[in-house]
């Protein structure tokens, strides 16, 4: 039995993370801003605001052999400046990893994300582990998922005895999943830049929690790309919903975000076309070979579970 604590318990993913780990015999202190609406039996709630000087007093209180990181602003709510959510993103796991390395944890399980290696035309393609990361200044949460690993990149160097395990994330759907990628998938046509099919990788929130289990029990340190097999395209992404793509051009786009997003007809502004340009799809070789996961969905598969969950 492990003692392992879970920031962002009560996000989509921690929720499941933590029955299945209760659930294998594990002690689990869920740790967020409130509670999930039910706790599994023998867990034990503490309210954790990692903004605030909680992650020191919380962690050293409970002294967790295993830390999992799941508290992040993936998708930022109506008004929230991105002042806060550097707050959540970096300073929040600066103030995690400072806790685990005063207070003497073995493991850090950190969620990072595929969007860190940014949004750029010389992407490789696949992106792989040892392809740099640079998330883009201008995607709040690009840039933030950079900051991160840096600092989880300088704490390896001078704290060697953390073990550490980074997860870049790619696209997470299950069942009940609504965010801005999913909102571009429920419109009646798709939109899609002209010459570009801005491929898609996709996780299952079930492949997710599995691969967070192992990462925080008996699987390897290091940083691994967390993708199901294969990459969706517009036209692929289209078909399979039985809708048309709208194929405009890049610099229409920009020209009409350019003016609507400073009148607030739009939250987006003319940057948000590289978000589709130049989109960072995933290889999974490590994942599968090294840390020894391999998903049970590839990405077409969860794709088409969520569509069909979503009424789609």
């Amino acid at each position: 039995m492990t003692r392992i604590l879970i920031t962002g318990a009560s996000g989509m993913i921690g929720r499941v993370l933590t029955t299945e780990l209760a659930e294998s015999g594990h002690e689990v202190i869920a740790t967020d801003l409130a509670a999930p609406d039910a706790l599994p039996e023998g867990v034990r709630f503490v309210a954790m605001d990692v903004t605030s000087d909680a992650p020191a007093k919380v962690i050293a209180q409970e002294r967790p052999e295993v830390i999992v990181h799941l508290a992040s602003i993936v998708t930022p709510g109506p008004g929230m400046g991105r002042e806060l959510a550097y707050q959540v993103d970096v300073e929040g796991t600066r103030k995690v990893l400072e806790a685990a390395l005063e207070n003497g944890v073995r493991r850090l399980v950190v969620t990072s994300s595929g969007a860190a290696y940014g949004y750029h035309a010389d992407n490789p393609v696949p992106l792989r582990e040892n392809d740099p990361v640079r998330g883009n200044p201008e995607f709040a949460y690009a840039d933030h998922k950079r900051q991160v690993e840096e600092m989880l990149a300088e704490a390896r160097a001078s704290h060697p005895a953390l073990e550490q395990v980074v997860l870049r994330v790619g696209t997470v759907l299950g069942k009940g999943t609504e965010n801005q990628i999913t909102a571009l998938f429920h419109k009646p046509r798709l939109l899609a830049i002209r010459g570009c099919e801005s491929p898609f990788v996709f996780i299952w929130t079930r492949d997710l929690a599995r691969i967070l289990i192992r990462a925080a029990t008996d699987g390897p340190p290091g940083i691994f790309n967390v993708a199901g097999d294969g990459a969706l395209g517009v036209t692929d992404l289209a078909r399979r919903l039985g809708k048309p793509v709208r194929r405009l051009p890049a610099l229409g786009i920009k020209a009409a975000l350019a003016l609507a997003h400073p009148l607030g007809l739009s939250r987006y502004g003319p940057e948000q076309v590289r978000f589709l340009q130049y989109r960072p799809v995933l290889a999974n070789d490590a994942l599968k070979a090294e840390f020894g996961y391999t998903p049970e969905l590839t990405s077409a598969e969860v794709f088409d579970l969520w569509a069909r969950e979503a009424g789609l």
